[in-house]
């Protein structure tokens, strides 16, 4: 999902965003999770606001209409980008025979072009060996939820782009940038110090369970069983928790027996987490929620709730009410709640969110517009197969 969340990111900034589909859908045309119809919910939410042309890319012909597509003049025109192989008819040096000034960027899974997905390179990084309980036995791995690799990486990919697009205009020259997977995982964890944690200890990080490493922070639960997590990473969130809590007596005790004071070092609040933990679930398991909430909310205190995702939708902060989100009715038929552009632009409203394309929903208007065929042109390519129209296109129709 690299590759097409950095098209989206870029589309929802207000880009052009042109992709070239199989005719019937490629390889992720149905992937879960689905609608009731049997639509790619996957599918339509990362490729809002995109225009799709069908193509038959097993063609000599439909190829070479692509790299004209890719190839053609303009300003605003000439950048790739794609997760596929550096190889082929989309090969970087291939493709600027037609375009000197071509710009690529390839989402790869590692940089000699093996292939890698999100959850493998994340195994390879070594962090489901790091996450889940401590009971568990060292060499068993919980694999995460998220994908956060191919996320971040459709990001860098999406700003790898327009720093590229930038240096065209200044030096008029292209270049072809590639944004492995495993290359982002390893830089990340390399800049949260991870590589010269190990190096320096000679062993790796273990298993901490809930407990967020480095500082205090970790799941309670109150008197009537409503599950939070409350984290203390600055003093002023530490100072905060101890006047919510009313703890100030337990933690002098503590602070005496350890001979350390937790104000200002949240080191040392991890270091000695057990005895601040049973003091803070002390506190938290004689409290009703709806009055410890208030509490630390009152002293600014760093917490939350841990909610389902069924109920994070209705809720009015993170996405009913929230005006990144507008409601549409989406390609699947179903109408929800989609993201615009998560930042706001100083110079103008948020760009509202467009529906995921049709599988050739523009193929007419992009070979017409962008390579200026004529409609005979354009009619001949139907007819011959080559490329399809939205309603030829489409495993839905």
């Amino acid at each position: 999902m690299a590759a097409p969340s950095a098209g989206l990111y870029l589309a929802q900034m207000g880009a052009e965003v042109i992709r070239f589909d199989q005719i019937g859908g490629g390889p992720d045309f149905n992937r879960w999770p689905l609608s009731d119809g049997g639509h790619s919910l996957y599918w339509e939410g990362l490729n809002k606001g995109k225009k799709s042309i069908a193509v038959d890319l097993g063609s000599p012909e439909g190829r070479e209409l692509i790299q004209a597509l890719v190839c053609a003049p303009g300003d605003d025109g000439g950048i790739l980008l794609t997760n596929f192989p550096a190889r082929g008819f989309l090969a970087h040096e291939t493709l600027r025979e037609q375009r000197e000034d071509l710009i690529t960027i390839r989402v790869m899974g590692r940089a000699d072009g093996r292939s890698a997905l999100d959850y493998n390179v994340n195994a390879a990084v070594g962090l489901p060996l790091m996450t889940g309980p401590e009971t568990l036995a060292p060499d068993e791995p919980v694999n995460q939820v998220l994908p956060a690799w191919d996320l971040m990486t459709g990001i860098y990919a999406s700003f790898a782009l327009l720093a590229a697009e930038r240096s065209r205009r200044e030096t008029s020259r292209g270049g072809e940038i590639r944004v492995p997977l495993m290359d982002m995982a390893t830089s990340t964890l390399a800049n949260l110090g991870m590589v010269g944690e190990v190096m320096n200890l000679g062993a790796d990080r273990p298993r901490y369970g809930n407990n967020v490493y480095g500082f205090l922070g970790r799941d309670f639960i109150t008197q009537d069983n409503k599950r939070l997590i409350i984290m203390a990473l600055t003093p002023g969130h530490w100072s905060g928790l101890v006047n919510a809590l009313n703890i100030r007596d337990g933690v002098d005790r503590v602070e005496r027996e350890t001979g350390v004071s937790f104000d200002h070092d949240e080191g040392l609040r991890f270091i000695h987490r057990e005895a601040l933990h049973e003091l803070i679930q002390a506190a938290v398991s004689q409290r009703q929620s709806t009055e410890l909430y208030s509490a630390l909310e009152a002293q600014k205190c760093c917490w939350g709730p841990y909610n389902k995702f069924s109920e994070v939708v209705k809720d009015a902060e993170m996405i009913a009410e929230n005006p990144v989100y507008s409601e549409i009715t989406h390609k699947s038929g179903l109408t929800y709640p989609a993201p615009g552009s998560v930042a706001s632009l100083p110079a103008g409203e948020r760009l509202p969110p467009q529906r995921a394309p049709f599988l050739g929903e523009h193929t007419d208007e992009v070979l017409m517009d962008v390579l200026k065929l004529s409609s005979g042109e354009v009619g001949k390519l139907h007819d011959n197969k080559i490329v399809a129209d939205k309603q030829a296109a489409s495993t839905e129709a």
